[in-house]
């Protein structure tokens, strides 16, 4: 009851805080934007109490739960970074992406796969590996984002009020390969903890997401190297950065469903 409880009112803040993020768009008082991360915070914190009181404290990870566990990190890693840096914007996706999870994880039954008392080298695995997704999640948006800025600049057009009130492209570009930084060093760390402590990171269940997560290793480190030698950017680092987050999102939760929804396994 206390997860149906904390999940509809963090449901609630999101999208009220989503609202006050699009009427910030247009010219009016910068309480607005500070109101709309508040609720946010808020939000967060209500999704946490939610996926804390599901779980009755210990990690689920079965798909639903792990998904609702990972736009919680985005969501906390977007408002911390707005204390420091021009994301708030991506709440606008966020923040409703993340209401529209948190409501499939209460409406949607499945079983619970919990983890319980992990080691310290499968906890450094599990949390490494969350970050990354999260990171490189938000690396994805900031460069959907980036797409559109670069799309109108071309076109010579001013777009609409979402486009109009982001950071100069070159702040946006900047911003994109400090989280494609941040979550590259997270996903190695996540593979090699998983090849040093897990038993067999090629096994029957783990051999397709090992292999899309060495990809998607591969597909940043050619996209940070291009950055450094050929200074990449625009098109070529907004591809390379979508192609290496759908790799990623196949490892992390398409075998996922796969396994758990269509096989029955976890």
């Amino acid at each position: 009851m206390n997860s149906t409880l904390f999940g509809t009112a963090a449901i609630s803040a999101y999208l009220a805080s989503t609202l006050l993020l699009l009427r910030s768009l247009r010219p009016g008082p910068a309480t607005q934007r500070y109101a709309s991360l508040g609720l946010a915070g808020l939000a967060c914190l209500l999704h946490l109490a939610a996926n804390l009181s599901a779980g009755r404290g210990l990690l689920d990870f079965s798909f639903l739960s792990a998904l609702s566990t990972v736009v919680w990190l985005v969501v906390a890693i977007v408002l911390l970074a707005a204390l420091f840096k021009p994301v708030d914007k991506l709440g606008i996706v966020v923040f409703p992406l993340s209401a529209f999870i948190l409501g499939l994880k209460l409406g949607v039954p499945e079983g619970a796969h919990l983890v319980r008392d992990p080691s310290w080298p499968m906890t450094a695995h599990i949390l490494s590996s969350l970050l990354a997704y999260s990171f490189l999640n938000i690396a994805a948006i900031q460069a959907v984002l980036l797409a559109a800025q670069d799309c109108c600049l071309r076109a010579r057009h001013l777009g609409g009020p979402l486009v109009r009130s982001l950071p100069p492209l070159q702040t946006m570009e900047a911003l994109l390969f400090q989280l494609i930084g941040a979550g590259f060093a997270l996903l190695t760390v996540s593979l090699v903890t998983g090849f040093l402590f897990l038993e067999n990171m090629f096994a029957q269940h783990l051999a397709h997401k090992t292999i899309l997560s060495i990809l998607a290793w591969v597909l940043f480190a050619v996209l940070l190297s291009g950055r450094v030698r050929a200074g990449w950017r625009g098109q070529t680092a907004i591809r390379w950065t979508l192609g290496g987050f759908v790799a990623l999102m196949l490892a992390y939760f398409g075998s996922k469903m796969v396994l758990e929804w269509i096989l029955g396994r976890t």
